[in-house]
C-alpha cells in the first residue's frame, strides 16, 4: 500500500470523525454498532480465549477489547493502529487496565509481536492497487499467530462498487488461506456482504 494510499484512509476516517463524532464506531467506518458486534461474534468462534495473548490489527477505539471482558478473562490485549486519534480515545477508555496496552503504528510496515490469537477485523478492506498487498498480508498476520489467526473481508459478489473499500473473492481468499493452514473455517452467515475466516495452526 503506498502513502497515497494510507493518506486517503487517513482522511477517510478524519472526515467520519467531523461528521460522526469522536468515539463512535461510524467514525471507525462500520454502518453501526450492530455490525461491528456482529462482526466481532463471528471472529470470536475461533476458540476459547480465556487465558491467552490477543493481538487486535486495526483495533480503532478498543471496541473488541470491551467485547472480550463480556465473554472470557486472564488474557493479555494488544491493540495496533494507524490512526493517531483512535489510539489516543483508546488509551483514555483504558487508562489504568492492565495487561491491555495500544501502538499507534502501520501494521503493514511494523515488526508485530507474537500471540496466541491474532485478530483483524475490517483492516483488509480498504482499496489498494498492489493485488498482492492482502495475501502478503494475511501471511504476515498469521505467522504472528501462536494458535489462530481470525479476520474479515467485505464479499467481492455483494458489496457494491465504493471508491475505498474493496470486496474479495471468498473462494480465492479460502484457496489461498489453505495454502498456508491445516485447518480454515468460514462463516458468512452474519452479515449480507461480510465474511469471516478462521486460520488455525
Amino acid at each position: 500500500m503506498n502513502l497515497i494510499e494510507k493518506a486517503t484512509i487517513l482522511h477517510y476516517h478524519r472526515h467520519r470523525i467531523g461528521q460522526f463524532q469522536p468515539g463512535t464506531v461510524e467514525a471507525l467506518g462500520w454502518r453501526n454498532k450492530n455490525s461491528q458486534q456482529l462482526r466481532f461474534q463471528a471472529l470470536m468462534k475461533v476458540g476459547n480465549l480465556n487465558g491467552a495473548t490477543i493481538l487486535d490489527i486495526g483495533c480503532g477505539y478498543g471496541d473488541l477489547k470491551a467485547f472480550l471482558d463480556l465473554h472470557f478473562s486472564d488474557f493479555d490485549y494488544t491493540g495496533i493502529d494507524q490512526m493517531p486519534e483512535f489510539i489516543t480515545e483508546a488509551r483514555k477508555r483504558y487508562d489504568g487496565v492492565e495487561r491491555t496496552a495500544f501502538y499507534q503504528t502501520d501494521f503493514s510496515t511494523a515488526e508485530l509481536p507474537q500471540a496466541d490469537y491474532v485478530v483483524a477485523s475490517g483492516v483488509m478492506g480498504y482499496r489498494c492497487k498492489n493485488e498482492n498487498f492482502y495475501t502478503d498480508m494475511l501471511c504476515k498476520l498469521y505467522n504472528s499467530a501462536r494458535t489462530a489467526f481470525a479476520f474479515n473481508m467485505l464479499d467481492k459478489n455483494r458489496f457494491p462498487h465504493h471508491d475505498l473499500l474493496v470486496g474479495h473473492d471468498r473462494d480465492e481468499i479460502l484457496a489461498f488461506c489453505r495454502v498456508l493452514s491445516p485447518r480454515v473455517e468460514c462463516y458468512d452467515d452474519y452479515l449480507e456482504d461480510d465474511f469471516t475466516v478462521l486460520m488455525y495452526r
